[in-house]
């Protein structure tokens, strides 16, 4: 039997990058998937039918994390669907780049809105749901598992990016906070904070040689990640496999937060 087997899962951006290779791992371990995605359709459909093509199913659904409304319609939609949902992996954010001196309102609001506010959003319906249904013991140990994505960046600071790095900042808080809360109602909250991965929205800084040598000086482990690195911790962390872990990070980077530049003592 598989580890994920007779489980709905919901993954928040997943239409792309690390979302689309934590839905199609959690589907190999036997997931029904929630494909959500905010704007690409046809990468939602790539997502599902790449799940399909290795004997799994899903759905995609279309909602914008930063807007509670959406949030909730992605959430009944999936449960209407399936009956209820077992997992949940806050997956979705972007990026909005720039100086702190020239970093707009808008900059710095659309990050957090996504990036923070969102997995706000989708973790408390998704707990309303664990609650509701409570422990189903032929599936889960857990009423429910939640696992919120972060980056390295929640402990690396990162100039010119204050607005990402303070919203994932948050994430690491807002992870444990809620897994104190919520671990008497057997609902497991876990982070992943992954290091450099290799999407598409970083190509330029793995795919050719020198820009590839410029970015391993940061990684002591002489590799840079793949998406499957990050799809196996979240199949683990949403398994019975981890169910006596709670409220931890887990630092997916080939040693990039070991500070490597102090490896010959600083």
């Amino acid at each position: 039997m598989k580890r994920l087997q007779q489980q709905i899962a919901i993954v928040t951006g997943a239409s792309s990058g690390i979302g689309q290779g934590i839905a199609i791992a959690l589907a190999k371990a036997g997931a029904k998937v929630c494909v959500n995605y905010r704007s690409s359709e046809d990468g939602a459909k790539k997502t599902l039918e790449e799940i399909e093509k290795n004997g799994g199913e899903g759905v995609i659904q279309q909602a914008d994390v930063s807007k509670p409304e959406d949030v909730k319609t992605m959430f009944q939609n999936t449960i209407k669907e399936y009956g209820t949902v077992d997992i949940l992996v806050n997956n979705a954010g972007i990026q909005q780049d720039a100086s702190f001196l020239e970093m707009s309102h808008d900059d710095w609001q659309k990050v957090i809105n996504v990036n923070l506010s969102g997995q706000f959003y989708c973790a408390q319906e998704a707990a309303k749901e664990f609650v509701r249904r409570g422990v189903v013991e032929d599936r889960s140990k857990a009423a429910g598992k939640i696992i919120c994505m972060s980056s390295v960046h929640d402990i690396i600071p990162w100039a010119g990016h204050v607005n990402y790095a303070t919203a994932k900042a948050g994430i690491l808080m807002f992870a444990k906070s809620l897994a104190q809360e919520l671990s008497e109602k057997k609902i497991r909250v876990n982070a992943i904070s992954p290091g450099a991965i290799k999407t598409d929205i970083n190509r330029d800084a793995w795919e050719d040689e020198e820009s590839r040598n410029k970015l391993l000086q940061l990684i002591p482990y002489q590799r840079v990640g793949e998406v499957e690195d990050i799809g196996n911790a979240a199949v683990w962390l949403a398994s019975d496999e981890s169910d006596y872990v709670q409220g931890q990070t887990i630092y997916i980077d080939g040693g990039m937060t070991l500070y490597p530049g102090f490896k010959d003592n600083g």
